[in-house]
């Protein structure tokens, strides 16, 4: 989850904060575990002010496309304009970063996403709900906060832990990262 702009609800951290309380109070939804608050970079660097990140897990009920249509809907209750473009500043984000274990839509389909080369990221996005999320082991905003509460969830497809994605980052995928709070 991540935001860097203000909604209604304050500043990014409070609108994060705010999300949570909202997703806890959802039916077929509790929270499990929360990371501690990040402060990154936007990406791309200099695109807009810096965002502040952090990682859920959650029980749920809720299939992985009902779960986003949920994190969807809150994100519109917070006024967050899903057409202003790929990687753009936004009052809140709440990413579906993986269900489980769970391949989706089917393996190939992952493989092609996770392989689509830097030029195409910021041009491209899927049809439908890709899990787990392809530019997870790319992401120190994703991977930091999600190793404080998951370090040994392992991909399904490479089978590597958060613990060691997270080491396998080269530093300029952590560069400016600092945690708000201990």
């Amino acid at each position: 989850m991540g935001a860097n702009l203000p909604s209604e609800a304050g500043d990014a951290r409070d609108s994060l904060h705010t999300a949570l309380r909202i997703l806890h109070s959802e039916p077929n939804i509790s929270i499990t575990a929360v990371s501690r608050f990040w402060r990154t970079p936007a990406v791309p660097t200099g695109s807009g002010p810096d965002f502040v990140n952090a990682a859920a897990l959650f029980g749920t009920t809720l299939g992985p496309e009902d779960m986003l249509a949920r994190l969807h809907a809150i994100e519109a209750r917070f006024g967050r304009d899903r057409s202003t473009g790929r990687w753009s500043a936004r009052v809140l984000d709440l990413d579906l970063i993986a269900h489980d274990d769970r391949i989706m839509p089917d393996e190939a389909t992952l493989r092609q996403w996770i392989g689509l080369q830097p030029q195409a990221q910021s041009r491209e996005a899927p049809d439908r709900l890709v899990l787990p999320h392809p530019r997870l082991q790319d992401r120190g905003f994703v991977l930091a906060p999600l190793a404080e509460i998951a370090p040994g969830w392992r991909h399904p497809l490479t089978g590597l832990s958060v613990a060691r994605m997270l080491a396998d980052l080269p530093p300029a995928a952590l560069a400016g990262m600092t945690p708000l709070d201990a």
